[in-house]
């Protein structure tokens, strides 16, 4: 997957910048600021990494941008601060629309119970066999708390 095109042939990046324009032309000004965020880290990360992103690059910084605003989310929340909890919410669902398809969490489970069949005694095993088969299409957590309860009944 390292570097899977739309249906129109476009790149995840020039997606994103596709995007950020057609915001900006019918005025979204948040989405625009948004996207425009995450365009930005995308391209510190190609100069972090010095060469160009492939669409997995962006999707982990699509990802971390979601795990951030969450976060924020769970704080604002704390906090009491509704208004600023619903604009980060809104956020993470817009973000979510340029992540792949998620697995079906069967297809997962049943990927650990082949891994701990398979020897994989302890959680950093079980996450070393499944992770690289589900990199960027399920979160490390999902599959973490699978294998935890997996490991506990075995």
């Amino acid at each position: 997957m390292s570097s899977p095109v739309d249906a129109s042939g476009n790149t995840l990046l020039a997606r994103l910048q596709g995007d950020q324009a057609a915001a900006r032309r019918e005025q979204q000004k948040d989405r625009v600021m948004l996207l425009g965020m995450v365009i930005a880290e995308v391209k510190n990360r190609e100069i972090e990494l010095r060469r160009e992103v492939t669409d997995d690059d962006v999707i982990d910084v699509v990802r971390k941008g979601i795990k951030k605003r969450r976060e924020s989310v769970e704080l604002y929340g704390k906090a009491g601060r509704a208004d600023l909890q619903e604009k980060e919410q809104h956020e993470v669902t817009l973000l979510e629309a340029y992540l792949p398809a998620q697995v079906d969490p069967a297809e997962v489970r049943a990927a650990v119970e082949a891994a701990i069949a398979a020897g994989a005694a302890n959680i950093g095993a079980v996450m070393a066999r499944v992770m690289p088969a589900y990199k960027g299409r399920v979160d490390g957590s999902v599959i973490n708390a699978m294998a935890r309860e997996a490991l506990a009944r075995a």
